[in-house]
């Protein structure tokens, strides 16, 4: 017996282990991804933009405290982007070993965001879950100098931008979606999941969106078990150049159902977009 207790107490110490490695993971600044992007129709003249695509904050303990976020905001000020675009997901209804916070208490910890053409979101599935979600973001956006885009299309410099509710949790519109024109400006679609690409090809040209959290967990040889978007390994993660559409989904930042993560590190897109 005392055999087995031993093979137990390194199988427990092996699994301690484990989860604190994947916790620590989850705990890395976030790498920072870039890429330039043409897009048609570029107007004549405007120099290219910057712009900064962060998501799935999932503000909780022990991985997003509101300390960490402060970390997060501060780098992301210090790239220096044009628009910063925020792409969904600020609570987290973690259970396990985890401190949650309300929208208003989420939302604060990205004070200080600040760039020339704005800094704009739009509400993810785990925003509309949370029964003080949705209702609390319309106030707690503004109070912070962030605009919350609820299927609504603004100028944004050279740029058309469109952020569009969940789709996941049935709050999209693609309504206010018109199709492109040769002469029209750029339209660029901010989701919270990749989900709605195909609903929006002839009428965007650039599409960023999170929610998959590029899996969360990728295994060595067997990728991601977890996929969370109806198109599998497509738009799970990265940047995805297509004929008819141009396609980034974020790794995010925080985590969902534990505070794990394995090879996907979190990330911010730093994305130039030009002629």
């Amino acid at each position: 017996m005392r055999g087995w207790g031993r093979i137990a107490g390194w199988i427990g110490l092996a699994l301690f282990a484990a989860a604190a490695l994947l916790l620590f993971d989850a705990e890395q600044a976030p790498v920072v991804r870039k890429a330039y992007v043409a897009l048609r129709g570029w107007p004549a003249g405007a120099r290219p933009i910057k712009v900064l695509l962060a998501s799935d904050f999932h503000v909780s303990e022990p991985d997003m405290p509101p300390a960490r976020m402060a970390s997060i905001v501060g780098q992301m000020n210090g790239l220096k982007p044009d628009l910063i675009l925020l792409a969904g997901d600020y609570v987290s209804d973690k259970q396990v070993l985890s401190g949650v916070f309300s929208m208003d208490e989420a939302v604060a910890t990205l004070r200080g965001l600040h760039a020339p053409l704005g800094v704009y979101a739009v509400l993810g599935n785990h925003d509309h879950h949370r029964w003080d979600g949705a209702r609390d973001a319309g106030a707690a956006f503004p109070r912070e100098g962030i605009r919350l885009l609820r299927n609504q299309v603004v100028p944004a410099g050279p740029i058309t931008l469109a952020g569009i509710d969940d789709i996941l949790t049935f709050h999209d519109d693609m309504r206010v979606l018109g199709p492109l024109h040769a002469d029209s400006k750029p339209m660029v679609v901010l989701s919270h999941s990749p989900d709605v690409a195909d609903i929006i090809r002839g009428r965007a040209d650039l599409l960023l969106a999170g929610h998959t959290h590029c899996g969360q967990i990728s295994l060595p040889l067997v990728g991601a078990p977890e996929k969370s978007s109806r198109f599998g390994d497509r738009y799970l993660c990265g940047l995805k150049r297509e004929p008819d559409l141009i396609e980034v989904t974020t790794a995010g930042l925080g985590t969902t159902l534990l505070p794990m993560r394995l090879g996907t590190s979190p990330d911010l897109w730093l994305l130039t977009l030009g002629p």
